[in-house]
């Protein structure tokens, strides 16, 4: 009967075991096959790690020829066993092990490795190498079998995998062994949309309670709070720490988005107990944020992303809320936005535009309001509310405050010059609340009047309520500053915001801006017509000028003149326009009438 094992060509290069008793088995009185089995079988023992010699002559016909005591410890083998059939061998049978060598000795690879990492040979790991071996006269497929024993390594690794994968402080996974948990869901095979969703709880007041009681106390809460949150969720559910104050939870659908937001709502009422730390009771509630795990995402980590945009959202309203596609588009195309906002500060990309503050009594300019205009890259005009809001929010506000001083105070130099005589003209530039807080405003303004050599009671400060609110001692210094320059300062918005009449009394506010609002309907709605009148009374008492912004019609210009107001701007009079048209609209406005 012809064998099924392929045929081995003599002439194919194979790993030799080759003895000093080979070379020399003429001179010795025993025979040379003799010497040849004693010499592998030593060669075997005198390895470190498991070796073994596995033969084969036919189908079904698989052997182990020889063995060091270290295999035989592992295989399972007892005593010296010669020409043990490998099913003898409990290694060989109760892991992948006897299937591979199998498949190996009837190919014509020559070598083969990999790890076995079943750990079903009494839990062990091993390295395992097959080398291929010249045919011998009893057995013409033959290959040597290594086992090194890697359990010590797996265990280490797996250890370490696991602190990797643990929060120290709750035991609870961490972000990245929960975005695991995420990623191990969008690629199995059964996977379906909708099926799961990842909420997002972010802890209230926690950095409070840091700050009152002390980080060991802040940790006591958070290990509380992970209990409460445990405490809340449903078997299956994956709870993880994934933020100093921010927890995940992985959760199943089995009646779409509604689980979700029950699971929420019983989150939401186990924190309605106060916590108790030592001798103090300290309530404490949550914003929930929920994204469901779509396979529209590219990884897991933009599943937790999501769930993280619609938390900020939640703290809006102290509400539940869920995530949408298309707030995730907005909220790229902010990032977007303030990378084109960066290159477009360093590049000089930015405009100016000037629009004029007019004598609601004489009719005349009295000066004009520097806006920054940004025309970008692909023809758009982004609006000033949208690329004004990520400056603040990225810190771009700074340089753009700083560009937008330096170039309305150059603008008004220039026309001067232009003139050949100093114009009785002021330029009001707005000021953010964050550029308040975190540049040093008044040098700024000092070096720009200095450079282009304006005096500072022609430029005019405009800045928002917020402004004051935020921080009223900050603000404070900064106006006071500024007014050591002879600049004016003007609160721009005022009556949309919250402002105490306590900080108008004490800060060095020289101009009520009325906003837009209210003159739109001034006459057409009684409300706004007697809150402007009371601005108009109140900056009367106070010693401060007024400005009505928003001004469209003659109407509106001369019934806020007869209330008192004393300038005024809007389309009824200019749109914003260039520097160099503002220069034209002065000197038309300038010229006598004929």
């Amino acid at each position: 009967m012809q064998s099924a094992f392929p045929q081995r060509r003599s002439e194919e290069p194979a790993l030799s075991l080759a003895f000093p008793s080979e070379m020399a088995a003429s001179h010795w009185p025993v025979s040379r096959d003799v010497l040849l089995e004693t010499g592998r079988q030593e060669y075997l023992d005198a390895l470190p790690i498991a070796g073994a010699v596995i033969c084969a002559d036919g189908p079904g016909h698989i052997w182990i020829d020889k063995s060091n005591r270290h295999f035989r410890r592992i295989a399972g083998l007892d005593g010296n066993p010669v020409d043990a059939p490998i099913a003898d061998a409990r290694l060989m049978t109760a892991s992948e092990i006897g299937g591979r060598v199998e498949a190996f000795i009837i190919s014509d690879a020559e070598e083969s490795e990999f790890d076995s990492g079943d750990g079903t040979v009494g839990g062990r790991h091993f390295a395992v190498r097959f080398a291929r071996l010249r045919p011998a006269p009893y057995a013409p497929y033959r290959c040597l079998l290594t086992l090194i024993d890697r359990t010590a390594q797996v265990d280490t690794e797996r250890s370490l995998r696991a602190e990797m994968l643990r929060d120290s402080l709750t035991g609870l996974p961490n972000r990245l062994a929960f975005a695991e948990n995420v990623e191990l869901l969008l690629q199995h095979p059964n996977f379906s949309e909708g099926s799961h969703a990842v909420l997002v709880i972010d802890m209230a007041r926690f950095s409070r309670v840091n700050e009152c009681v002390g980080a060991i106390a802040g940790d006591e809460l958070l290990i509380a709070f992970a209990s409460r949150l445990f405490s809340a969720l449903a078997p299956g559910n994956v709870l993880a720490r994934i933020g100093s104050d921010e927890f995940g939870v992985l959760m199943r659908l089995d009646t779409g988005l509604d689980d979700a937001l029950a699971a929420a709502r019983r989150i939401k009422e186990a924190l309605v107990m106060p916590f108790r730390l030592s001798e103090l009771e300290i309530q404490v509630d949550c914003s929930i944020g929920c994204a469901l795990v779509s396979g529209e995402v590219d990884f897991a980590e933009e599943v937790v992303r999501n769930a993280q945009f619609a938390v900020k959202r939640a703290k809006d309203n102290n509400e539940i809320h869920v995530y949408e596609p298309h707030e995730g588009q907005a909220a790229r195309r902010l990032f977007s936005l303030e990378t084109e906002l960066r290159r477009a500060i360093e590049n000089g990309q930015l405009t100016m535009a000037f629009q004029p503050l007019v004598d609601l009594q004489s009719g005349a300019v009295s000066g004009f309001e520097a806006l920054t205009r940004w025309e970008r890259d692909n023809g758009d005009h982004a609006h000033a509310s949208e690329f004004i809001a990520v400056a603040e929010e990225s810190g771009l506000i700074v340089p753009l405050g700083r560009w937008a001083i330096e170039e309305a105070v150059r603008t008004l130099a220039d026309w001067d010059e232009k003139a050949g005589q100093e114009l009785p003209l002021y330029m009001g530039v707005n000021v953010s609340a964050v550029q308040i807080a975190r540049d040093d405003v008044a040098a700024q303004v000092s070096a720009a009047l200095a450079h282009h050599k304006v005096e500072g009671r022609r430029l005019t400060l405009e800045l928002t309520e917020s402004a004051i609110v935020r921080d009223p001692e900050r603000a404070a210094s900064v106006l006071n500053g500024l007014k050591a320059l002879d600049a004016r300062i003007a609160m721009d918005d005022f009556g949309t915001g919250y402002t105490s009449l306590a900080y108008l009394q004490r800060l060095p506010i020289d101009i009520l801006k009325i906003d837009r609002s209210f003159v739109s309907q001034m006459m057409t709605d009684r409300d706004s017509f007697a809150i402007i009148r009371a601005v108009l009374s109140l900056a009367t008492a106070l010693g401060m000028s007024t400005t009505a912004e928003g001004i469209e019609t003659e109407d509106l210009a001369r019934t806020l003149g007869y209330l008192g107001c004393s300038h005024g701007q809007g389309y009824h009079f200019a749109m914003p326009m260039t520097a160099d048209d503002a220069y034209a609209y002065i000197l038309s406005r300038s010229a006598p009438s004929t």
